[in-house]
Formats: C-alpha cells, structure tokens, sequence
C-alpha cells in the first residue's frame, strides 16, 4: 500500500521523559525517528529485526560487540539480527531507525525496556 506522510503529521510517542518517538511502518519495513535528550539510555537489548540507525543530529555511544562505537550526525551503524546493544544520547540527538522485519514490541507497545523511568546520569565518584 502507498503511504505518503509528512513527520509534522505523525504522532509522537512519550517513552520516557528523555525519549520520544515517531514510527512509519510499510510492508516488510519501519522507519523510525527517535529524539533523545542528552543522557537518555537506551538499556541493552536485542531482537531478531536488522537495524539501520541514520544519525541526523547529535551522537550516540553505542556499546555493541565488544566495543564502544559513538556514531555522530552523517554516519550509520548496521546492526545484525540478535545482535545485543545498548546506547546512550551524548548530546540531544535526532536519529532516524529502519527496521526489516518492522518491530512488533514497538508498534503493540510491548517494548517495557524504554518506558522506564530515567534518572539523570550521575559522574562516579
């Protein structure tokens, strides 16, 4: 089915005080543009969707594999089915996610895991 939207036109989703997100869904894909407040933590997790992460503004460190990976505005991160990552907004951010097959968790609300509460990020001590 054709889809044509605008982002002004699509609603946007509350996760958390420091997330909120926007979803386009077709057939076999989604698309969607996250906004995370620097500080925001996107906890570990994993899933059996392929991920494109589009950064447009801002950075995240991801922590993926074994290594800490920051992706700023211009670049994209591919992450493998099943592969576990965590993320974490260094400044506010503006990233657009495609996902194949589209995320179910996302679109039946099931995605607990970003709807908690954060706390501000304490430096250690």
């Amino acid at each position: 089915m054709l889809k044509y939207q605008r982002w002004n036109e699509v609603e946007t989703e509350r996760l958390n005080p420091l997330l909120d997100r926007q979803l386009v869904t077709g057939q076999d894909l989604m698309l969607a543009r996250v906004l995370l407040k620097k500080g925001c933590v996107v906890p570990e997790h994993s899933h059996h969707n392929e991920q494109l992460t589009y950064i447009l503004e801002g950075a995240l460190k991801f922590w993926i594999d074994a290594k800490e990976i920051v992706v700023h505005a211009g670049e994209v991160l591919c992450i493998p089915p099943h592969m576990p990552h965590k993320a974490e907004a260094l400044e506010d951010t503006v990233d657009l996610d495609v996902f194949h097959p589209p995320r179910q968790d996302w679109l039946n609300k099931t995605d607990a895991y970003l709807r908690e509460p954060q706390a501000p990020q304490r430096p250690p001590a």
